[in-house]
């Protein structure tokens, strides 16, 4: 069972028992995972559960009874189910619980009736129903009863499950047989009840002597033998799956009668297994079940060969009822068996691969007895012929071929140019898979082996290869199960290797996946200088304003001057411009099943316009089958990642833009610097932060965890080993940069936010001394200067100077600038400290152990540790509160 399917059956639990507080499921999942062991079912171990079960009952029989019905079903993980109900009995805590549990759950589904329902009270009689009136309502009662449980007719069942074919192929409908096969009972070979009973005999049998009774009664029973009724024994009516039961005439020697009820269960037998012969033969029940019948009227045969012999001694008067009785018992175990199987597969409603779980399952309980389990043997190898030869389609060559929907792998119409289209596309896990309850025991732990055999094979045949296995032998049933998991082991090592090789060495899969490291986990730095210069003004815009083919153009520049021009896939890059910015869509998709989705989703969407930059990204065009690997969801993972270390390298660059034109100021004398230098400070701290989570991110994070990722694939044995190293590597550059935590990502981005609004404050500012500077200078430059010139441009220099000292001195004094430098700067460290904190508590708490690194590096010297400390302490102190 998956980690995933324990947390689903783990929280329905839960929620079910109305348990609240404590660990939640999280801390019931480790236990879970730290003590399961499998569970081996033993005959032994099942009947004592029973057991115990049965006496801890209020009413053990309807227990008994209920498990003996569901057995005959072959109802599946019924004796696991057993087992763990009775350990449950021996825990009395628990059995208190969820006797108050059941208790509250009952009351509350009382209250919630009485509260939606109206009373109703019954009409005061003046007399008394009659004894007559009573037994007719409870014959009514009964009736009514009875037809709300009688089976569905066969031409319903069969035509449901024509129908359900031909919904699912309409192009290959289901055969049918006409309509007299079925209209004429005479042709079945069972019992033709007539719906008025048959008159009284001339003579009575009970008057005629004991030795013609017995000719009589043996003439009867060889006709009732083969499904026609005797003078004096006639067949009782069947409703639905009943056996068949026999009417004996009453005025019968007592003797001889006991000697025909002995006789008399071969005749029910015949007529279960006839008419499961003629209901199961019909092309809607499938290849196995009609294989099944088919052997089964083979047996049917030799038995209509034994009856035959006994009426030749009928005949010549060789055949008494002693006799009959010692040469009908040799046959009377066989048909035992066949009948107890037609009522388990009919009960069941088995097809495909549920019935060959109930033939193997009866040929394993017959252990010991060497003629029932050669019986059973037999039948199970002749049910099993069609669906191996399904088997071997899907698992030698990736063909399906599944008319009546009985092979334990399920194909589904998807298509595989969608993997491009949709994030949600699972066409690798949906294409194909496999239904439960279609899979044989005795195959049970090779499902899994089996479905990645034939996925392999078919994902090879649709890129126009025919593969077949050069190891392909017929697959046959036998009780030794390694003879066919051996032939299943060669075919999935032989399809393994076949589409690895061919994804690895003729698709070049490894090289495909440098080049998306290349642009999008940003590996190319040159590349990237060359397009964040080319398209700095282009992307300013409103991305409502952008022209995609001139973005498209300059990155074809920036791809042709830079190292990039040698990667034999760069034109399958392709700019994307996307509807939100990075942070939204990464809280969109963390928001996913759980309580603030539907929030997120039904937000209305901001009213600022996204710029280009905060719009843009990179996607990649991959063609099948290598978009079985890099398919939507890890292009969007590799989006996303991409986007967030863009938008650094962004914000880095505006810093630096802002060091570049505080250098300016170098040249002037002002009279109050302090508030040029906490700006020059705060500027370097604020670069320092972006350039070492930069550096955390590339090289602590992703080329550490790229280089575990290409040395696993180098070791990988099949394309599920690859994917999960792949789905891996994504997944733990998500966590380790900080974008799986929306904590975390909220404190990130709002970091980033001040750093930008701190550099357009700056760059206003120096604009607007730029604007003053180009006001003051005035001049003009007619031939070369003389030194007269030389002097008055000096002095014109120094008075500019000077007046732009007191017009930044004055600038700053009226507009508050210190303080909004201090702002700033309180905003940033709060923000900081916040986020180092957290970082700590993840670290330390979550195991996280490679965030270390971030307080180690932004904390280098340190310079915020103490606050560190005082909030551990203020947290603690709270906590204990």
């Amino acid at each position: 069972m998956s980690e995933f399917r324990i947390h689903h059956d783990v929280n329905e639990l839960l929620s079910l028992l109305h348990v609240r507080g404590g660990d939640g499921a999280e801390g019931y999942i480790d236990l879970l995972q730290k003590h399961r062991t499998p569970y081996v079912t033993t005959t032994v171990s099942a009947h004592s559960a029973k057991v115990k079960l049965a006496e801890f009952s209020k009413t053990p029989e309807d227990f008994l009874r209920k498990y003996e019905e569901l057995k005959s079903k072959n109802v599946r993980n019924l004796d696991p189910l057993v087992y763990l109900l009775s350990k449950l009995c021996e825990d009395k805590e628990t059995l208190q619980f969820l006797q108050q549990n059941a208790k509250e759950r009952s009351e509350s589904s009382a209250n919630t009736t009485s509260t939606t329902t109206t009373s109703y009270s019954l009409p005061q009689t003046s007399s008394k129903m009659s004894m007559q009136e009573l037994d007719e309502l409870r014959k009514k009662l009964g009736n009514v009863t009875a037809s709300s449980n009688a089976p569905l007719p066969a031409e319903v069942i069969r035509k449901t499950l024509r129908d359900k074919h031909n919904k699912k192929n309409p192009t290959q409908p289901n055969p049918v047989f006409p309509n007299w096969v079925y209209d004429r009972p005479a042709l079945l070979g069972d019992f033709i009840t007539s719906p008025t009973p048959p008159g009284d005999p001339a003579v009575a049998i009970g008057t005629m002597p004991l030795a013609a009774q017995e000719q009589a009664l043996v003439e009867d029973l060889l006709f009732v033998l083969v499904g026609v009724d005797g003078r004096d024994i006639t067949a009782q009516p069947v409703l639905g799956r009943q056996n068949r039961s026999f009417i004996i005439d009453s005025t019968l020697d007592m003797s001889v009668k006991e000697l025909v009820n002995r006789i008399l269960p071969v005749a029910s037998y015949y007529s279960t297994i006839t008419r499961f012969i003629e209901e199961k033969s019909s092309f809607e029940y499938g290849q196995v079940n009609h294989a099944l019948t088919a052997a089964m009227r083979t047996l049917m045969k030799e038995y209509l060969i034994l009856v035959t012999q006994l009426e030749h001694l009928q005949r010549q008067g060789l055949l008494s009822l002693q006799k009959l009785w010692f040469y009908i018992q040799p046959t009377m175990r066989t048909m035992e068996i066949l009948a107890s199987i037609a009522s388990s597969v009919d009960k069941g409603e088995c097809m495909g691969g549920s019935t060959l779980s109930l033939l193997h399952d009866r040929t394993f309980n017959y252990t010991g007895d060497s003629q029932a389990q050669e019986l059973c043997l037999y039948l199970t190898k002749a049910a099993s012929v069609p669906y191996f030869e399904i088997l071997e389609k899907w698992i030698y060559r990736g063909i399906i071929k599944d008319p009546y929907s009985e092979f334990m792998v399920e194909e589904h119409e998807l298509q595989k140019e969608k993997i491009q289209e949709d994030y949600n596309d699972k066409y690798w896990d949906q294409r194909y898979t496999i239904v439960q309850h279609r899979i044989p025991s005795f195959l049970q732990k090779m499902a899994d082996k089996i479905l990645s055999t034939g996925k392999y094979l078919n994902v090879v045949r649709e890129c126009g290869r025919d593969v077949t296995c050069p190891d392909a032998k017929e697959v046959l049933y036998t009780l030794k199960e390694r003879a066919y998991v051996e032939q299943i082991e060669k075919a999935y090592n032989y399809a393994s290797k076949v589409l690895l090789a061919f994804l690895m060495e003729e698709k070049e899969l490894v090289s495909r996946l440098r080049s998306i490291k290349h642009y999008f986990l940003m590996d190319k730095g040159d590349f990237f200088v060359h397009f964040m210069d080319l398209t700095e003004e282009e992307l300013k815009k409103p991305v409502d304003d952008i022209v995609p083919p001139r973005l498209e153009a300059l990155l074809e520049l920036a791809l042709r001057m830079s190292t990039a021009n040698t990667d034999p896939f760069k034109d399958d890059l392709k700019i994307d411009l996307m509807p939100h910015d990075v942070i939204t869509q990464l809280l969109r998709v963390l928001a996913i099943e759980t309580k603030q989705e539907k929030a997120i989703i039904n937000a209305d969407p901001t009213d600022v316009a996204l710029s280009g930059l905060e719009a843009f990204s990179f996607d990649y065009i991959v063609k099948w089958p290598l978009s079985l690997i890099i398919n939507r969801k890890a292009l969007t993972r590799y989006q996303m990642l991409f986007r967030h270390m863009f938008y650094c390298k962004h914000v880095e660059r505006l810093l630096c833009n802002v060091w570049i034109s505080n250098k300016d100021f170098k040249q002037y004398s002002l009279r109050s610097p302090k508030w040029f230098a906490a700006a020059f400070a705060l500027r370097q701290r604020m670069l320092n932060f972006v350039q070492n989570i930069q550096y955390y991110m590339m090289f602590e994070v992703m080329e550490p965890t790229w280089h575990i990722m290409e040395n696993n694939l180098k070791t990988a044995s099949n394309i599920d080993d690859v994917l999960c190293h792949h789905t891996s590597f994504l997944d733990n550059c998500l966590k380790d940069c900080m974008l799986t935590n929306p904590e975390l990502l909220r404190i990130f981005s709002k970091l980033m936010a001040v750093c930008v609004m701190f550099t357009n404050c700056m760059q206003r500012f120096t604009q607007s001394m730029r604007l003053e500077r180009l006001s003051l200078e005035q001049g003009t430059m007619d031939g070369p200067p003389t030194q007269s010139e030389h002097a008055e441009d000096a002095e014109r220099k120094r008075l500019t100077t000077k007046f732009l000292a007191e017009y930044v001195d004055a600038l700053q004094s009226d507009a508050g600038f210190e303080a909004t430098i201090s702002k700033f700067d309180s905003n940033f460290s709060m923000l900081l400290l916040d986020l180092l904190d957290k970082l700590s508590i993840y670290s330390t708490n979550d195991c996280e152990h490679s965030m270390i690194s971030i307080i180690y590096r932004l904390d280098f010297n340190g310079f915020y540790t103490e606050r560190l400390e005082r909030m551990a302490i203020e947290r603690s102190q709270k906590a204990a509160v």
